[in-house]
């Protein structure tokens, strides 16, 4: 039977921990790589970062758009970064915030999740603007092949306050602000999906889709209650940006997810990576260390 990535997750977080490095070829990244701005740049670049990561962590999470900007020849050089970072035994987390209804979102999880695919990751990153519901035919997809995804619900940029605070209409599960109703329906599918139809599986300690809920935000402003959230099995996944450049630190962990904490992936970025590819490895390994010390 095909281990859901929830349950991976788990394995990933108890045996290589819960720390990620974005994989995000900035222009001013790759200046200061000695790498040039194109595709086989960003290809160089994004292999460096996944030998780095392989030799200190679990999980990597390419940011998809910098590999747009290129065209064909970024998308081929995001399919060998891709490939080298799950051949390399990392869990990989596309960032590629996809959404859309009904036949287009459905494509978009064909591309990123589907096993064999070009572009295949082990999770992928949605937006939910349309309805969480309209998301339903990829966390299917998902959960067939043992894969994930994480949905925005309270996201780290400033610009999310009037729209992810907002309040939506009055529903059978209580007054609720747009991220919260994100992060609740997210919860409550879990819950729903957890057995795949078989009596015989114990409940896995993850779910396999997630939120995504910005390190930087007081989660209550946002209504998003961490421990409302946690008081069934399995708990959600959190992918949780905000840490490092953008001022989150690793000794808040607990204090901002709570129970959620368990599930969280704690994601880094800049902070790293300017450390240059030959300080990389350490320096992960360096931020890993103060992770797991913030959690003991």
């Amino acid at each position: 039977m095909t281990r859901s990535f929830g349950q991976r997750l788990h394995t990933t977080i108890e045996q290589r921990g819960r720390l990620c490095v974005g994989i995000d070829p900035h222009g001013f990244l790759l200046d200061a790589w000695g790498l040039p701005r194109t595709a086989a740049g960003l290809r160089e670049f994004g292999l460096r970062v996944v030998d780095a990561a392989s030799a200190t962590i679990g999980i990597v999470k390419p940011q998809v758009a910098f590999f747009e900007v290129f065209g064909s020849a970024g998308f081929a050089a995001l399919e060998d970064v891709l490939a080298a970072a799950r051949q390399a035994g990392l869990l990989v987390i596309a960032d590629a915030k996809r959404g859309d209804i009904g036949s287009s979102v459905d494509a978009y999880g064909d591309a990123w999740l589907t096993p064999g695919s070009p572009l295949e990751a082990d999770a992928v990153t949605l937006a939910a603007y349309a309805g969480t519901g309209s998301l339903g035919g990829v966390f299917d997809l998902a959960q067939r092949h043992g894969k994930g995804a994480f949905v925005l619900a309270a996201t780290s940029n400033p610009e999310s306050l009037l729209v992810q605070t907002a309040r939506v209409a009055a529903t059978e599960r209580g007054d609720l602000t747009v991220a919260g109703l994100v992060a609740t329906e997210i919860d409550e599918w879990n819950r729903r999906h957890v057995i795949a139809g078989d009596d015989d599986v114990d409940t896995p300690a993850l779910g396999s889709i997630g939120v995504v809920l910005g390190a930087t935000k007081n989660l209550l402003d946002y209504g998003v209650d961490v421990h409302s959230l946690a008081e069934g099995a399995p708990l959600m996944p959190v992918l949780a940006p905000g840490f490092g450049h953008q001022g989150a630190l690793f000794d808040d962990l607990g204090s901002i997810y709570g129970p959620l904490a368990a599930g969280t992936i704690v994601s880094t970025s800049r902070s790293a990576l300017s450390a240059g590819p030959s300080a990389l490895a350490d320096t992960l390994a360096d931020q890993a260390g103060q992770l797991s010390g913030a959690l003991s």
